[in-house]
C-alpha cells in the first residue's frame, strides 16, 4: 500500500510540474529507510544524477519532499543544474495562480518564509524577469543574502494583508447580517469543485484540468430548489503534504469555510488514490479548527470510477458527474434537506397588508408552502427559517396555530 501511495505521489507531482508548465524528462527513486541527512539521497544516486545531468542537461531537478535548508545547499554544490523541492514547485504554481491583491500577497509571505532559511550560499535570483519553474516571484528585489529586507518585506506584507483580512471580515459580518444559508466547496486539487461550482452559479470561475486552477475565493448566489437563494464559496483546492507556510498564508482565505452553513466535500472518485485525498483535506480542517459543520461528501466523476470505488464509512454521501443536470438537481435536493435540519421551521398567516415582511419571507426564508386564502385576505405560510435570523422575532406575531416552531 505504501509503494502505492508512493507512485500515486510521484505521479502527483509531475501533474504539478506540467501545471508549472515544465516536462518531465525522467524519474529517479531511491528506496531508503529514512533521507540522507546531507543529501536526502544516497552518494551514489547523487552520483547518477550527476550522470544524467550531464547526459540529459535538464533545467531543473525536483525532489518530491520538502529539503532542508542544508540538503538544498549540499545538492546544488554537487550538481551543476537548478535544484527545487516539492514545496517550491507549489509555491511557484500559486505565484502563476495568484490573481487578487491578497493572493499575490499570501504567496509572496509564503516564498520569503521559506525562502529565508535557505539564502546563505545559494545565490537564488528570483526577480519577476527570472524564468523556468520556481522562479516567479516575490518582488523585483534579488534576494540573495539580504536576509533584513526580506524580513521587512515579510513585515510590510503582514500588514498589508492584515488590512485585506479586515475588509474580508467586514464581509462576512455583511453576509451574516443578511442572514442567507451558507455553502463552502472544499476538496483536493482538481477534483471539481470549480466545475460544479460554475454549473450551479454560472459564475465562471476558471476551471481547468490543472492542479490549483482556482485559488482565489469566490461567492456567488445559488438557487436551491424552493427558489431560496443561498450563498456558495469556491476555495482553493487542498493536497497532500501542503507547505506549512501556505496554510498559514491562506488561513484568512480558507476562513471562508468556517463561516460555512454546510460544507460540500469534492472528491475525485475516478482517482485511485482518492481515500488518501479524502483524509489530507480532513486534517487540513481539523488545523483550521472546522469540526463542528455537516460535511456532506460529493464523489464527483462518477462516470470514471474504477469498478473498486468504495465510498467512505459513515459519511453522508451523493455520487454525480457534474456535467449531468439530474445529478446536480438530486445534489441541490440533499443541500436543501440539509439546510431544513439547520432552519427553524415556521406556520404562520400573514394579513395580506404586511408587503414588506412577505417580501422578505419569499426572499430570506425557505418556503414549503404559501396560500392565500381569500376568505380572510391572509397569507398561509409554512417554511425554514435560519434561527439567528431577525425575523423570528415578528414571525412570532402571527402563529399560525401553534405550530410555529421559531
Amino acid at each position: 500500500m505504501l509503494d502505492d501511495h508512493f507512485q500515486y505521489s510521484m505521479e502527483e507531482l509531475a501533474s504539478l510540474t506540467k501545471t508549472a508548465n515544465g516536462e518531465v524528462l525522467i524519474n529517479i527513486i531511491q528506496k531508503r529507510d529514512r533521507p540522507h541527512p546531507a543529501t536526502y539521497i544516497g552518494k551514489g544516486k547523487v552520483e547518477e544524477l550527476e550522470n544524467l545531468v550531464d547526459e540529459l542537461e535538464p533545467d531543473i531537478v525536483i525532489f518530491n519532499d520538502e529539503l532542508s535548508p542544508s540538503q538544498l545547499r549540499n545538492l546544488s554544490s554537487n550538481l551543476d543544474v537548478r535544484i527545487i523541492d516539492r514545496t517550491q514547485l507549489i509555491l511557484d504554481i500559486f505565484a502563476q495562480r495568484a490573481k487578487s491583491k491578497e493572493g499575490k500577497l499570501q504567496v509572496e509571505l509564503a516564498q520569503l518564509q521559506y525562502l529565508l532559511p535557505r539564502l546563505a550560499g545559494q545565490g537564488i535570483a528570483l526577480s519577476r524577469q527570472g524564468a523556468g519553474i520556481g522562479t516567479r516571484g516575490p518582488g523585483e528585489t534579488q534576494l540573495e543574502t539580504d536576509r533584513r529586507h526580506i524580513r521587512n518585506r515579510i513585515h510590510e506584507i503582514k500588514q498589508q494583508l492584515a488590512t485585506v483580512v479586515s475588509h474580508r471580515n467586514r464581509y462576512r459580518e455583511r453576509r451574516k447580517k443578511n442572514q442567507a444559508f451558507q455553502i463552502a466547496l472544499v476538496g483536493y486539487t482538481n477534483a471539481g469543485k470549480s466545475t460544479i461550482f460554475n454549473r450551479l452559479t454560472t459564475a465562471g470561475s476558471f476551471e481547468e484540468d490543472l492542479l490549483f486552477a482556482t485559488l482565489d475565493p469566490m461567492t456567488r448566489k445559488v438557487v436551491l430548489p424552493s427558489n431560496y437563494q443561498a450563498l456558495i464559496t469556491d476555495t482553493v483546492g487542498f493536497i497532500q503534504d501542503l507547505p506549512t507556510t501556505l496554510v498559514a498564508a491562506f488561513r484568512s482565505t480558507l476562513e471562508e469555510v468556517k463561516e460555512a452553513n454546510l460544507i460540500l466535500h469534492v472528491v475525485d472518485s475516478s482517482n485511485e488514490d482518492y481515500a488518501n485525498h479524502e483524509q489530507t483535506v480532513y486534517k487540513l480542517l481539523e488545523q483550521l479548527d472546522v469540526t463542528d459543520i455537516p460535511i456532506l461528501t460529493v464523489y464527483n466523476k462518477k462516470d470514471q470510477a474504477p469498478s473498486s470505488f468504495v465510498p467512505s464509512p459513515n459519511e453522508e454521501y451523493i455520487q454525480i458527474t457534474a456535467f449531468s443536470k439530474e445529478d446536480l438537481d438530486t445534489l441541490m435536493d440533499q443541500v436543501e434537506s440539509f439546510a431544513k435540519d439547520v432552519m427553524n421551521q415556521y406556520s404562520v398567516k400573514i394579513p395580506a397588508n404586511e408587503g414588506r415582511l412577505l417580501s422578505q419571507l419569499k426572499t430570506e426564508s425557505l418556503i414549503k408552502k404559501l396560500i392565500f386564502n381569500e376568505q380572510y385576505e391572509l397569507y398561509e405560510i409554512e417554511g425554514f427559517v435560519l434561527p439567528t435570523h431577525s425575523i423570528n422575532g415578528q414571525l412570532e406575531k402571527y402563529n399560525g396555530e401553534g405550530k410555529n416552531n421559531v
